[in-house]
């Protein structure tokens, strides 16, 4: 079994990534999606993607803008500001959910698979994450040794729709603290397998606890 180490967890992404939200108010609509898109691939989302679609359940399926062997055709900001419940729960294991979605809520215009966003908008609040890419790597090798171990068809991809539906619901009953506690735990049950990435999940709160002491 790999180990995975989380050193340096708590840097940002990129400096490229402040900077160009936080020195500027008015945005244009392409530059939010390459923000979107670089953010994404430092965090890993294709170590994750991967396993999905070996499963056979690849977010993008059936979309007139996929291209075989190249991907998507006509990036939009809907679907860069999407996530699908994996990547829902590794932003929220980490505590960066709420991050990625005070962002993306200031883009209007988003829509299923295409946009109707503005070329230029006002952004006030800049995407600030983490480097959290070796998480996705434990997350990803979780979610290859849990889909060969299951017989049953389409296991990884109802598990990735519970995980997505639960954080969700918990999203939506802020200010009830019992169904909080019980959607967590239900969550926690669904991650429960997920050995790698609670290690490394761990060891990042441990570095970036530490980081905020020295």
């Amino acid at each position: 079994m790999p180990s995975f180490n989380s050193n340096d967890q708590s840097q940002p992404i990129s400096q490229s990534i402040y900077e160009s939200t936080s020195r500027i108010t008015n945005m244009s609509r392409q530059t939010v999606i390459k923000i979107g898109v670089d953010a994404l691939n430092e965090v890993g989302s294709d170590l994750i993607c991967k396993v999905c679609i070996l499963n056979g359940g690849s977010c993008c399926s059936g979309c007139r803008h996929l291209v075989d062997g190249i991907g998507c055709a006509n990036r939009n900001t809907s679907c860069t500001a999407w996530l699908c419940g994996f990547l829902k729960y590794l932003l929220y294991a980490t505590r960066l959910l709420k991050e990625w979605d005070d962002f993306w809520r200031q883009v209007p215009g988003q829509d299923f698979r295409e946009d109707f966003t503005p070329e230029v908008f006002f952004v006030e609040k800049p995407l600030q994450m983490n480097r959290i890419r070796n998480l996705s790597e434990a997350l990803a090798t979780d979610l290859r040794e849990l889909a060969s171990e299951q017989i049953a068809i389409g296991f990884i991809l109802t598990l990735r729709e519970k995980i997505d539906k639960n954080i969700d619901r918990l999203n939506h009953c802020k200010n009830d603290p019992k169904k909080q506690i019980k959607i967590e735990r239900e969550l926690q049950v669904l991650s429960s397998r997920f050995h790698n990435f609670q290690k490394a999940l761990r060891d990042y709160h441990l570095n970036r606890i530490e980081g905020e002491n020295k």
